[in-house]
């Protein structure tokens, strides 16, 4: 019998979600043998703890007999309990400097720590992650941006709507401009972008036609692969070689520009891949763009003028395209850059969220727990009895020192 813990989640600030809803947990119960569900209790979770119970679901402040403890966000290195098994976004693969704490108490408590982030098919595309709906809301919160920058139209926050189906429902009388979207990306994150423009009805149109054409309603493009990345010496774009040398690339975006309004970034981005555009380019005559929806959110990354981290309740900052400086949002003139940097953006649709999390979870990951040997955990576990596993021993330097 494997007997599984729903955590509560402790980080600050607060995160709503859970990796499964009451009705998935009954669900499970009822279709999958040889496991037990135990919640523990939380006053902020976005399904109440009464609606646990109504499915007969078990609620219980200790966890301690729990097989495995699963939750979403990282879990204070005091709250820990030793010796179990934990799967949470615990943010340790890159040697993230706010986390080295907890790091070092994974190793010391001798947790097994399953980390979502490093759950991989065997094509190494990741399995679980909440990128679709901070797509959704990432895009929401940039077309808000921009109604509201220059006094065109009003939306709610997503996180004022019950869910996705009454965030579309505010759009229902609002006739959107002719601006022009341009998409980066291709995961999870610019499928869920992608999704919100369909609903809305925003027409895709090809790159080149996007470059070259004036719209009298309003238009996306999506850039991904050749269409946003070159070789630096022949002007080429292979994929794996554009993974195995990042540093060989440009990036095309500035043939963009001139031409966008708003832009949606949802790339993968590290040191190696070239920015988006640099720094010096928003001082361009032809600069166009003025809100940019930042949704994979790298400080001082993939756009180089997200200065910082922003949160649900104030989202967006302006940029003052002459100094460079972080100014206040909402100036209705396109010498101010409206930037949106959201670091939970799924956080504003829980209950959404939650659910397309759950039903990835169940697909593709219990089966894996409850299997004698499994290659999908065995390379997601950054750690096990007190040492780092052999995939991850290059954090011995973060986790031990």
């Amino acid at each position: 019998m494997l007997r599984i813990g729903l955590i509560r989640e402790r980080k600050v600030p607060a995160d709503e979600r859970v990796a499964f809803t009451p009705k998935q947990c009954a669900h499970l119960l009822e279709t999958v043998p040889g496991i037990e569900i135990v919640v523990e209790p939380s006053p902020i979770r976005c399904y109440k703890d009464e609606e646990y119970i109504a499915q007969g679901i078990t609620m219980n402040e200790d966890l301690s007999d729990c097989d495995i403890l699963i939750g979403i966000k990282e879990v204070p290195a005091d709250k820990l309990i030793y010796g179990k098994t934990y799967l949470f976004f615990s943010h340790t693969k890159k040697k993230q400097a706010h986390n080295k704490k907890l790091m070092k108490a994974l190793i010391s408590q001798h947790v097994t720590m399953v980390d979502y982030e490093c759950l991989t098919h065997e094509d190494q595309q990741r399995i679980l992650g909440f990128g679709y709906y901070a797509g959704i809301v990432g895009a929401h919160n940039g077309i808000k941006t921009y109604g509201r920058k220059f006094g065109l139209y009003d939306v709610p926050a997503a996180h004022d709507t019950k869910n996705y189906q009454e965030m579309l429902e505010a759009y229902e009388d609002i006739q959107l401009p002719a601006f022009k979207i341009a998409i980066t990306g291709s995961g999870r994150v610019a499928s869920g972008v992608l999704d919100l423009m369909s609903q809305l009805d925003i027409e895709g149109v090809e790159p080149t036609d996007f470059l070259t054409h004036t719209y009298d309603y309003p238009v996306f493009t999506h850039l991904k692969g050749a269409n946003l990345y070159a070789r630096k010496d022949n002007d080429t774009f292979y994929r794996d070689d554009f993974h195995a040398n990042p540093g060989k690339y440009k990036c095309l975006f500035s043939e963009y520009i001139a031409q966008t309004d708003i832009l949606m970034n949802g790339i993968y981005w590290d040191r190696q891949i070239a920015p988006l555009f640099e720094k010096e380019d928003v001082r361009r005559h032809d600069w166009r763009l003025s809100v940019i929806a930042d949704i994979t959110c790298d400080i001082d990354g993939s756009v180089p003028i997200n200065v910082d981290a922003t949160t649900i309740a104030n989202p967006v900052y302006g940029i003052d395209r002459a100094t460079l400086a972080r100014v206040d949002a909402y100036q209705n003139t396109h010498e101010i850059i409206d930037v949106m940097a959201v670091d939970n953006l799924p956080n504003e649709l829980p209950r959404d969220a939650s659910k397309y999390f759950g039903s990835h979870m169940e697909k593709f990951v219990l089966p894996e727990l409850l299997a004698a040997k499994s290659s999908i955990i065995e390379r997601a576990t950054i750690c096990k009895d007190g040492a780092l596993t052999a995939r991850y021993e290059y954090l011995t330097d973060y986790a031990m020192n």
